[in-house]
């Protein structure tokens, strides 16, 4: 059974960058034909997909995101990882890492029944 588990802060200030760490377990994020996405939900609003990782370690973003997202990877520990830039009130939401065994297709909103795997969630709040 593949597991995700997110982590980093609650609570960051403005204009500061956002760390997050997704640990996948009972699956490998290098296995052929995978792909690990990044996704958030503000108060009262949709599922916005963020961007993704290949099982071949190319990336793709949501355009929107004006090239503040990064995702990137540690294959030794099976983690993969985001980095938001300047980020604003406006960046507060429930953000989730998720996972499937193909491509997914998101470029703005994310589809839930795209993914076979989520994290919990974690709530980030931007706040001075």
């Amino acid at each position: 059974q593949v597991r995700l588990q997110e982590s980093g802060p609650g609570l960051v200030k403005p204009s500061q960058t956002l760390s997050l760490t997704c640990t996948v377990s009972g699956g490998n994020i290098t296995s052929e034909y995978s792909y690990w996405s990044w996704i958030r939900q503000p108060p009262g609003k949709g599922l916005e997909w963020l961007g993704y990782i290949a099982h071949s370690g190319g990336t793709r973003y949501n355009p929107g995101l004006s090239s503040r997202a990064s995702v990137f990877r540690d294959t030794s520990k099976n983690q993969f990882f985001l980095q938001l830039k300047s980020m604003t009130p406006e960046d507060t939401a429930v953000y989730f890492c998720a996972g499937a065994p193909r491509q997914t297709y998101a470029t703005t909103i994310a589809w839930r029944n795209e993914y076979d795997y989520w994290g919990q969630g974690i709530q980030v709040t931007v706040s001075s």
